[in-house]
């Protein structure tokens, strides 16, 4: 069984988050998100409109996603690689380069964004 692992926050879920998901999951049989927490948003200096168990809570009802832990921080994702057994790691095209230091723990792929959609540009032209 091959197992894939992706990081968000999925706030204000959209089709383009999950046509990710839905990517992901295509490379392997079981696919984890590692949602934000909340706490940890702040930290990153952001905010979601929904609250961590709501964001759950939409995730686990995509059919492309088996199951969702939190994320707490940044250095979670070693931990999580060989805690869940992970054999991909999976984020967007736009982290390109900032997560290939887990290369040596497994295989990572960064898939292109859904062009024409995106959470910030949904909040700025809600700000309109």
């Amino acid at each position: 069984m091959k197992k894939i692992i992706t990081y968000g926050t999925f706030d204000l879920l959209h089709w383009g988050h999950v046509r990710l998901l839905e990517r992901a999951k295509e490379l392997g049989d079981h696919l984890t998100v590692a949602l934000s927490t909340d706490e940890f948003n702040l930290l990153k200096h952001k905010e979601a409109y929904h609250s961590f168990e709501h964001r759950k809570y939409i995730l686990e009802a995509i059919k492309y996603v088996d199951e969702v832990i939190p994320e707490t921080d940044w250095e979670q994702k070693t931990t999580d690689i060989d805690l869940y057994d992970i054999d991909i790691f999976v984020m967007g095209d736009d982290w390109t380069g900032k997560f290939d230091f887990l290369k040596s723990q497994c295989e990572v792929i960064y898939l292109n964004r859904t062009d024409g959609i995106s959470t910030t540009s949904i909040k700025k032209d809600l700000k309109e």
